[in-house]
Order: C-alpha cells, then structure tokens, then sequence
C-alpha cells in the first residue's frame, strides 16, 4: 500500500486534515490541529466522490473541444478587446472559497494590479463579507481572535447563527467532548430554528429573523448597567462606548422585539454577565444579512465591553462556511480588500501594493460587490466576466436575474472541474480546471491555521491549476514577467514576502517567516497559525495584550442601532423564509451529490415548517414557495421546531438534481450596506399546495435527467441505480405511456399493473431475471419505499416470491420505511430502535452496540431524539 498524502478537506473552513490515497478512503488525520483524526460524514465520503464522471477534461470554445492555446488566446483576446473599448471596469473575475490560496493570490493580482480593475469578488461574499466588515471596523483588520481549543476551555459557549452539529460538525464534537468532561459547560443556542445543536441541556432562543442586533444590543446596555463592563480594559483599550450604548435598545424592550420569552431573554443576560469564560461563536445566520455587519458588531461589542477577547475560553468566534474563505481574505480577493491586509483607504498601501507587483496600473478604488457585479453584467457595464470555481447561477438570491445577465454578456469563461454545470452552461469558454486531491497548494481555516492541500492523484485529461491558466492569459496580455511563477511555492513566497512588505507591525497580517521557505519545506509545510512575522515570537490568540491594529491602538465599539429587515412580512408574504445547509450537502452538489449515502439522510429539497404554519398541507406533499422575486416546488416536511411564520429550504438543489426546488430564484437580494453581503435569512414568501394529478417514481440503472416531469428531482442510490422522483398534471395513464418507454432494453420482459380509475399504475422490466427498472405511478405522495426496490438492483435474478410482491414494492412483511440515522456507518432508525428496546438507553450505549454517532457525531440529535420516544414506552 502506498503511503497516505497529508493533505486538507475540502468542504467547510474548520480545515480538518485528512489522509488520502489514490483509490482508498479517506481517513482523519490524528496530527491535524483541527480535527485530531476526526471527519464529518461528507468528509469520510470523499474518496467516493473522486470519479471522473461529468468532469471537464477538455478546454472548449462555443461547446466544443478546443486546444488550451486556443482556448486562452480566446480569453485574453476578448479581455484586451473589451478593455480597449469600454475600459478597465467592463470587465470582472468572480472566483471562489473553493480556490487555494496561491490561485486566489494569482486572480486577484490579475485583476487589480494588470487589468486594472477592483472588479474581483468571490463567493465568500455570500458566507463571510459581514464578519469581514466587523472586524476590520472594531479591530482595524479583519482579524479572528480566538482558536477552536476556546470552545473547549469556555464555561459558556453561545451559538449565534450556526447550527454547528451539521454545518461544522467536527467542531461540535470537540465542543460535545467538552460538555461531556465539564458538565457544568453551559451551551446557548440563538436560532429561529431548533436545531440538531440543541440538545436537553441547551438554552433556546429561538428569536424572530433579523433580530440579533437587538438582543446583543440589549445585552450591552444590561452588562453596562449592571456593573459588567470592564472599566479598565474600557478605560486603557477600548473607543466608541457611549455611542454604541446610546444606540442600544433598552434590556427590557428585547423580549418583546425579538419574539423571545422574557424569562429566556433574562437567564441569557444572567448567564453571559456572570460566566468570565465565554465564546460566542457565529455564522451564517448573522453574516447572511441586510444588517450581517451590525450583527458581528453587535456581538464584539459585548466581549469588548466586558474584556472577553483574547484569553484563553474567551471572544468572538467567526466560523466560515468555505475551506479557503479565509485564504481569500488575507490576499484580497474581495472586490473590497487589497492583498496582504493592505487597504485601499490607508494613505501608502496602494502605492506599496503598486511598486511591489510592479503594477503601473493598479486599480483606483474598490469594485463591484457580488450582487452589484452580476447588476453590472445585466445592464452591460460589465462585458467581460471570467468565473473560476463556482456556481452564481445557482448560488446568487435572485439567481433568474443572474442567468438572464450571463446568457446576454458578450464574453463568459468559466474555469471548473465540472463541464456542465447551471453557470457552465452558459459560457463562451471552458477552461478544465484540477479539483480536490489534483491540485497542490493551501489554504486556511476559521482559526487562522494554513495548511497544505497536496495532491495525491494524478491530472486527468488536459485540466491544470487555477492559478497556470490565470498566468496564461495574463503572458498573453503581455504581463509575463508578472507572473513566471514555476509553481505554487513561488506563488505562496511571493504572498508572504507581501504580508511583511513596510509591515512595521501595523497589520498584523504578516507570514514572512515563510518567505524564504524551500520548494521542499514549502511541500513539507506543517499547520501553522498566522501571525508568523520574521524575527517575531508566534501568538495563538490575537489582542491578549489589549493593542489592536487601528490608529490610536484601541478598538471601537460601534454603535448598531436595531432596524428591522429591508423587507417585511405582510399579509401577501406572511412567513420568513430562511436558506441554509442540510447535514450530508455541501454548495450544489458538484461533488457531494455524486455519492449515495450522502443523498440518503435528505434526498430531495424539501420545505420545513411548523405544523402549526402548514396551512393544510400535510406532509411529503409538495409545495410552493413564493416570493416577490421568484418561486420554487419543494416536498413538505413538518417540522415542530420550527420557529411560528418561519420556514427553511436548503440551498443545494440545481438543474441538475432538481429544478423546480431550486429556492435561490426566490431569495431576497436586498445586502448589507456595509459588506454587500446578500439577505439569505429574510425573505418574505407564501406557501401553497403545487397542483398535482400523479405522483411517480423511476428506478433505472442510468441517469434519464431532470426534466422528466414538471417535478423531478433526481439523485443516485446504491447498486449503480438512479431514482427520479417525479410529479405532474395531467392524465396519469398518459404519463405512464410517456415515461414507460425510457426503459426500454433489447429482450427484455415486462410486469405490468394498470388502474386507471385509481390512478396507479406501475410496471417493472426484467431482463434475464434481472430487474433492470421499474416505475410507479399513483394519485398521490402515498407511494411505497425505494430502498427495498433499489435493493433488487443488485440481484442476478429475482426468486419467484419476489416477482411476487415486485409490483406491491415491499416484501409481505414489511410495511415501512427505514430511513438511514448514521450514514457514516450506514445505520438506519430501525437498527437503532432494535437495540434501545435491547436495553441501550444513551447515546453511548447506542453507539458501541450500532457505530451509530461514533464518527462524526453529526447524528447524535437524532439518536438522541430516537431514545426520547423510546424513554415512555419503556417506563
């Protein structure tokens, strides 16, 4: 066996090490100061996703192959040409959180320094931009103060945001382990949801969307009052008290303003005042937002205020969604930021920034915001746009909006691992690009640590780094002596020799202890946290001494007055929606959407909402979900923790899995004033039954696609099999008749049932004995499990008494479904439900006896959830 690559995982920006062989699975690795050998369930998943399947091998022009030559020719020429006539800011580059660091550094100095343009945003405006704006207006640089082993050494932890069990897993098992080893640990979760990072012992505040501004400012106003604030650290470090209390609203005025229950909201304030150790970890909730940046400050305004930052088990912590959002940060590849920490209002850093790339034309001032950028393109004032390793069409809100404006640009490349994706689509020209365990680079995580991804498989086809073709088309401009990097060491030496560039210690931003690293040191690089400035004793935790990179020293507490969302509810658009992750998803499912098991916990976009808000709709019907600006047709899942006029879809589902349950054409695009940071929490939306006559599935051994119906949603399931869920209007037999067709094979044989005064119809073909596909049609949702049915797949021939019960779609003894729990280990309700009533009462317990929850861990609400239905039928 060949020796295991360290490298880094490549889903969210916790940076858990992994090791990984070419054919093997992957597996934690134990050295790795994030995760210490653990993995999430998409994390131990990812040698399953490695296939070339739907890859771009090949560059193309128009839809066909092309040579890399013609292919960058083509995209430097129409780039020249665009410049030439409409100048610098007619053209822009809209790259990703998925991108390593030493790519990231080399599109962002493409576009500012050599076209000339602040037209470069990333994805990561959707995920972090507020927490960007927070820090750079508190600290005076985008600074994270703490480091993961806080949530380990706290006495109180609060979730603002973040459902931490699904979203970063890892984290929460560290957090978990904590809690079990001091009992005494207090966890409070602040999310309109009730989410699987609420467990008996959590405090829940489930408050109204928009809100947490109020709540954090009331908090300060209560700690001020009540004598928490700590007058020394305020009186030696601290600016802006008075305003940012003037703003507040009033402790009493919060209960009533954020929907909470007055008790909830005071043994809260009680709790955060008397706990010195507390971490207040937050995300997606607080950042995706119209007022994402007074949210962050909201929050940092309370640790200040009381001290709480830079000690061990104390500060504000910003987790990211992405594995590199940070990298982007630190080399400015925002439309906002120049690289290294450099900013564009600080007199001399543009200037240092211009002599050092030697870049005459360095870009003036900042460019367009994500949703600007895309308003750009629309209206013709962008021309040129070239998308590197994501998916706008799909992941912007108003995403309609976005692909009218990519279909009438007059130029879009689009650099991916994927050929055909909702944005590949509509470009001019593909660029094959490396993906995860190709490509050799860093990145790094929430806690500041970069680590090196390495590759450990070999290229396929013709694709090449981000950063090579970025190079390409830069020589082809005639930037050549720019950019004759060798590989992505010279790339990285460059990057740190910037971050120490006339840095006295103003930025404390500042790796140039790496800059003269070997290529060999360089490939051997271990995790190491930043700051690491030459000459310059390490830190782990940032402000411990009280001195903050900002004029006078001091940082600022900023006035974050409470205002309510852009757009409210109304009686047209009475309920909430907010979007998020689902446990075993990442993005839009390029790579995790290749894998069954992943599939299994969710596998259609589904609508969650309170009983109470249904409205009639029963569940696993369909539904709509209507906004202002678009809509969408998801499955209905009743949900009690749901917070009342609140309902949640997930953001993955694309073209390609699902069409109609895309939820992002519905999204609000209202953004924060500050960050540009798009509202992703709050849009006003209406539910309502989706007309449907028939109800169906297909199981076959290949993919038919997605638009075999005016509902569809289409994932793999084991055995080699594809299911597609399908709905529509219309005769029933009459779509029987349409889709039985597509399974067709040469000699093969048919069952068949035929209602039609029922509506039920269902047929399944066998060849040699061997189910090849079967479909099922009936009236309504009420149709039998898959999973017996995909089982069948993997038979050579089918015994008598199934082709018996073939058409029943169930064996005689068995009547219901067995969803998966633990797709780690593949462990399903029914396994777990067996050995509780074996005698297993705890989570523990139900772990040794199933695997179930010894992995990542992400599973354990749901265990836990299993056993508490159990308690009463065993007492």
């Amino acid at each position: 066996m060949s020796e295991a690559v360290r490298t880094t995982c490549p889903y969210c920006g916790v940076g858990c090490g992994v090791l990984a062989r070419a054919g093997e699975p992957v597996e934690g690795d134990r050295a790795h100061p994030a995760n210490f050998g653990r993995l999430c369930s998409k994390g131990t998943a990812l040698g399953e996703t490695l296939s070339l399947d739907g890859r771009l091998l090949h560059p193309e022009i128009d839809g066909k192959r092309a040579t890399w030559e013609a292919a960058l020719d083509r995209v430097a020429s129409r780039f020249a040409a665009t410049i030439a006539e409409h100048g610098s800011d007619s053209v822009a580059l809209y790259v990703s959180g998925q991108l390593l660091t030493e790519d990231y550094y080399a599109a962002n100095k493409f576009a500012k320094g050599f076209l000339g343009t602040g037209n470069i945003d990333s994805n990561s405006r959707l995920c972090m931009a507020s927490a960007v704006a927070g820090h750079t207006t508190a600290f005076g640089e985008d600074l994270v103060p703490g480091i993961y082993a806080d949530l380990e050494l706290a006495d109180l932890v609060v979730l603002v945001g973040s459902n931490l069990a699904w979203c970063h897993p890892v984290l929460y098992q560290r957090l978990l382990a904590a809690r079990e080893a001091r009992p005494q640990m207090r966890l409070v979760v602040i999310d309109p949801r009730r989410t699987a990072s609420c467990d008996d012992d959590t405090l829940h505040l489930p408050l109204a969307p928009g809100t947490d501004v109020a709540l954090f400012g009331g908090l300060l106003r209560y700690l001020w009052e009540g004598g928490f604030a700590d007058r020394t650290f305020l009186a030696e470090h601290l600016s802006g008290v008075d305003e940012a209390l003037a703003a507040a609203i009033a402790p009493v005025e919060v209960a009533a303003c954020c929907g909470l229950d007055p008790d909830d909201v005071a043994a809260f304030f009680a709790l955060f005042a008397g706990t010195r150790k507390v971490v207040t970890l937050f995300s997606q909730g607080v950042n995706q937002s119209s007022a994402g940046t007074d949210k962050v400050n909201a929050i940092l305004n309370v640790h200040l205020l009381t001290g709480r930052i830079g000690q061990p088990g104390c500060g504000p912590l910003s987790i990211t969604g992405q594995p590199n959002a940070m990298g982007g940060r630190e080399v400015g590849a925002l439309a906002s930021m120049l690289a290294g920490h450099l900013e564009w209002g600080r007199p001399g850093d543009a200037a240092l920034l211009r002599e050092f790339w030697q870049a005459p034309r360095l870009a003036t001032g900042p460019g367009a915001k994500a949703v600007d950028l895309f308003r750009a393109v629309g209206d013709g004032r962008i021309r040129a746009i070239w998308i590197i390793a994501t998916n706008p069409a799909v992941s912007m809100p108003d995403s309609v909006a976005i692909r009218a404006a990519l279909a009438d640009c007059d130029f879009v490349a689009v650099s991916d691992c994927v050929r055909d994706s909702d944005t590949a689509d509509l470009a001019h020209v593909r660029l094959p690009a490396l993906g995860w365990g190709e490509k050799d680079g860093t990145v790094t995580n929430s806690e500041r640590v970069i680590s090196r991804q390495r590759a450990f498989l070999e290229a396929p086809g013709e694709a090449r780094p981000d950063w090579w073709a970025v190079a390409q088309v830069a020589a082809r401009m005639g930037f050549a002596s720019a950019f004759a990097w060798t590989g992505p060491a010279d790339i990285f030496r460059e990057h740190a020799r910037l971050s120490g560039t006339g840095n006295t210690g103003a930025r404390r931003f500042d790796i140039s202890a790496l800059a003269t690293l070997s290529d060999a040191e360089y490939g051997n690089l271990p995790p190491t946290r930043w700051p690491c400035a030459a000459g310059v004793p390490a830190v782990d935790r940032l402000f411990g001494d009280g001195r903050f990179p900002t004029s006078d020293g001091r940082a600022r507490l900023r006035p974050t007055g409470y205002r309510p969302p852009e757009n409210a509810v109304s009686p047209k658009w009475p309920l909430v929606l907010l979007t998020g992750r689902v446990r075993d998803q990442w993005h839009t499912m390029t790579r995790t959407g290749k894998t069954p098991r992943l599939l299994s916990h969710v596998p259609e976009p589904t609508l969650a909402v309170h009983p109470d808000d249904a409205a009639g709709l029963a569940d696993g019907t369909l539904a709509i979900v209507a906004s202002a600006w678009g809509e969408a047709v998801l499955r209905v899942r009743h949900d009690p923790g749901m917070r009342q006029g609140c309902v949640f879809v997930p953001m993955h589902w694309t073209d390609r899995f699902c069409p109609a349950g895309r939820i992002n054409p519905a999204v609000n695009p209202a953004r924060d004033p500050l960050s540009g940071q798009p509202e992703l929490k709050h849009t006003p939306v209406r539910i309502a039954p989706w007309h449907s006559d028939w109800h169906g599935f297909l199981l076959t051994r290949r993919r038919l696609g997605s638009d075999l119906a005016p509902w569809c949603a289409v994932l793999p399931s084991t055995a080699g099999v594809w299911r597609h869920e399908l709905a529509g209007q219309g005769d029933a037999a009459a779509a029987f008749a349409r889709l039985r067709p597509l399974l067709s094979e040469a000699d093969g044989s048919w069952i068949v049932l035929s209602d039609a005064a029922g509506g039920l119809h269902r047929a399944a073909l066998l060849r040699d004995g061997r189910l090849e596909g079967c479909l099922f049609i009936g009236p309504d949702h009420a149709l039998p499990p898959r999973d017996w049915l995909v089982s069948l797949f993997a038979l050579d021939a089918l015994v008598p008494d199934v082709r018996r019960t073939l058409l029943a779609g169930r064996p005689a003894d068995r009547a219901t479904v067995d969803p998966w729990i633990c797709v780690c280990h593949s462990v399903t309700a029914g396994s777990i439900r067996r050995v509780i009533a074996a005698g297993c009462d705890s989570v523990t317990a139900v772990g040794a006896a199933t695997r179930a929850g010894t992995n990542c861990g992400s599973c354990k609400p749901e265990i836990g959830a299993l056993l508490r239905l159990a308690r009463p039928l065993v007492a």
